[in-house]
């Protein structure tokens, strides 16, 4: 199984743990002494989220070569 394959399975997974921790932020955003976590914590969930794009992105994993098909 290939990296671009694995990604792909977990891509699900990450973003579900990215929108959690991201909600769970934004919810402590509204409190004036947690101002700062809870803004930490919601980008820390989109980075979570988009993680998956952001390796293809950035060429950390790289999709399979497509067949070649004859016509």
């Amino acid at each position: 199984m290939s990296a671009y394959e694995l990604l792909d399975m977990a891509k699900i997974a990450f973003n579900i743990v990215g929108l959690l921790v991201c909600l769970a932020g934004l919810s402590l955003v509204k409190y004036r002494r947690r101002k700062v976590l809870g803004a930490g914590l919601a980008v820390l969930g989109f980075l979570i989220a988009a993680s998956p794009m952001l390796a293809q992105l950035f060429g950390l994993v790289s999709p399979p070569p497509a067949p070649i098909i004859p016509q």
